[in-house]
This record gives C-alpha cells, sequence and structure tokens, in this order.
C-alpha cells in the first residue's frame, strides 16, 4: 500500500513518454509515405536527413544516394547513375510489393554540404543504407567502382542489406532495335544494289577486318562494360580532378576500355606495318618507312599499355620506356 503511489507515478510517466515515441515514428513514416507516393526518390536537405535518418525513433531503412546533379559541377557520372538509380526506386514505388520499410532518398551536394561534412565524404555519386537500427556498417556502401551502378547490380545490394526483393522494370527502349533494324537494312540494300557481283563477301581483307574489330572491341572489356554497367569516368566533386583509369585491378572505367581499344589497335597496326614492310614489293624507301614507323607505334603504345598495367597491378615490377 505505501509504495502504491510511488508505481502510479512510474507508470504514469511510462506512459506519459510512450505515446510521444509512437506518435513521432507515425508521422515520420506517414511523412516519408507521402513524399514517396510523389517522388520515388526523396529529396533531402541537412535538415530532413537529421530529422528523418539520423534522429530516432526509426523502423524503416533509407537507402541515399549522394550526389552532385548541378551544372557547375560537371558530373556526369552523377547523371548516370541518378537515371539508374531512378529505375531501382519506381520499380520498388510501384511494385506489388511495396512498403514502408524501404525508402529511396537523395542528398545533392549543392543542398546538402553539411551532411557530406557529417558523414567526412568527399566524392560523389556514393550509394549509403541507413538500416531500422544500428549504424551503417561497411557493407552499407555500395561498391560503386567494383560493381557500377547499374539498377540491377543496385538490387541486389539492396536485398543483400534489407532482404527486400526488387524486380528492375525498365521503361521500354527502342533505339537498340531501331538501330538494328537500319544496319540490317544497310547492309541489305548494299547486297541487293551489288546482287550481280558478290565477291566483296569473298574479300578476305573484308573478313579481316571485321574480326579483327570484333577482337578488339571484346579484349578492350566492351562485355564487362555490358554486364556491369561502370561509370564513364570518375570526378572528384571536391578536387574536380577527372580520373579515366580505374585504380583497382578488379574494376574499370568506360573511358578506360576505350583507351585500351585504341593502344591495341595502335600497336594491331604496328605489327601490320611491319610485316608489310618485309613482305611488300614496294621500293626499299617506303619499307624503311613503314619499318620505322610500325616499331615506333608498337613500342610507344605498348609501353603506355604497360604502364597502365602496373598502375591496376600494384606491385607489378616490370615496365619498358615509362616507368
Amino acid at each position: 500500500p505505501d509504495n502504491e503511489p510511488v508505481l502510479w507515478f512510474v507508470c504514469s510517466v511510462v506512459s506519459l513518454r510512450a505515446p510521444p515515441m509512437q506518435t513521432l515514428l507515425s508521422e515520420k513514416v506517414t511523412q516519408m509515405m507521402e513524399w514517396a507516393s510523389k517522388r520515388a526518390v526523396i529529396k533531402m536537405n541537412g535538415d530532413k536527413f537529421r530529422r528523418f535518418v539520423k534522429a530516432p525513433p526509426r523502423n524503416y531503412s533509407v537507402i541515399i544516394m549522394f550526389t552532385a546533379l548541378q551544372p557547375q559541377r560537371q558530373c556526369g557520372v552523377c547523371r548516370q547513375a541518378d537515371e539508374e538509380y531512378q529505375v531501382l526506386a519506381n520499380s520498388w514505388r510501384y511494385s506489388s510489393a511495396f512498403t514502408n520499410k524501404v525508402f529511396f532518398a537523395s542528398v545533392d551536394f549543392d543542398e546538402g554540404s553539411d551532411v557530406f561534412q557529417m558523414l567526412n565524404m568527399n566524392s560523389a555519386p556514393t550509394f549509403l543504407h541507413f538500416p531500422s537500427k544500428g549504424k551503417p556498417r561497411r557493407a552499407d556502401t555500395f561498391e560503386l567502382q567494383v560493381r557500377g551502378f547499374a539498377a540491377e547490380q543496385l538490387s541486389r545490394w539492396v536485398a543483400d542489406r534489407t532482404d527486400v526483393q526488387i524486380r528492375v522494370i525498365r521503361p521500354p527502349n527502342y533505339a537498340g532495335p531501331l538501330l538494328l533494324g537500319l544496319l540490317l537494312a544497310v547492309i541489305g540494300g548494299l547486297a541487293y544494289l551489288r546482287r550481280h557481283n558478290l565477291e566483296f563477301l569473298f574479300n578476305k581483307n573484308v573478313w579481316a577486318f571485321s574480326a579483327l574489330c570484333f577482337v578488339l572491341i571484346m579484349t578492350s572489356g566492351q562485355m564487362w562494360n555490358h554486364i556491369r554497367g561502370p561509370p564513364y569516368a570518375h570526378k572528384n566533386p571536391s578536387t574536380g580532378q577527372v580520373s579515366y583509369i580505374h585504380g583497382s585491378s578488379q574494376a574499370q572505367f568506360v573511358a578506360e576500355t576505350h583507351i585500351i581499344l585504341l593502344f591495341n589497335a595502335a600497336i594491331t597496326l604496328g605489327i601490320v606495318l611491319l610485316c608489310e614492310a618485309a613482305t611488300s614489293e614496294l621500293d626499299i624507301g617506303k619499307r624503311k618507312i613503314m619499318c620505322v614507323a610500325g616499331i615506333a607505334l608498337v613500342m610507344l603504345f605498348f609501353s603506355w599499355l604497360l604502364s597502365i598495367f602496373r598502375a591496376k597491378y600494384h606491385g607489378y615490377p616490370y615496365s619498358f620506356l615509362i616507368g
């Protein structure tokens, strides 16, 4: 009996404190759902980030893309990543399995630079997962430079971190079929115009050139780009420095494959010139020029190719011309 007033007071305090927390959580979820109904990717600034992501209570996960989309930032990679991120977020928003368990948001550097400073972030785009419980771990940072930013890759990462399966649905893209149809039409038209003289189809130089182009495209890493969807290049928003060569042997940029393709083509041209200089029936002066040009192409571009290999495979001991 003597303890009844104390127990009544404690229970009253608990009952007074609990509803506000539940009410606050309900208000936050309702607000997030309202924003998500209007826009699949919720735009956040510093205040929204602190209130709806950092501050408790929170029973939902938030996937955030930290980016720099303003024109003065000149971040082409950010725009490309944003397009894939929008595809993923819309696939989730308009799926039958959509719930308030996961939300997608973005923080632009020019609208939330304080958030970048808070998280010690100096590059964009960056994808982070803020779990419903606890702090983000290392695996909650998406390995953009390794996995690329294709919506399918982001979907697998989201499924791994949140157990939410998102089936990526892309809007129809008719560019590929149209280009293929145009190419077939051009080939068919040329074959029709030369239907009485199809000797070019048996020209070994035509087939050799076509095969060489196919080999150069495949060996430069174009298929890897198609599967992984890496960024064209990487620009540091703090320094403005653009990197065209990825520093790891486990990933690459699209620009890097173009550079490798050109280097391999130049080396191939050098080898062809050397072969022609040795077997051609041209006068000796032209053959000497072909020989010197071939040696210069092979030595110069092979040294550049080897230097890129050394930069990506740290510790590789060999070099040629360029250290």
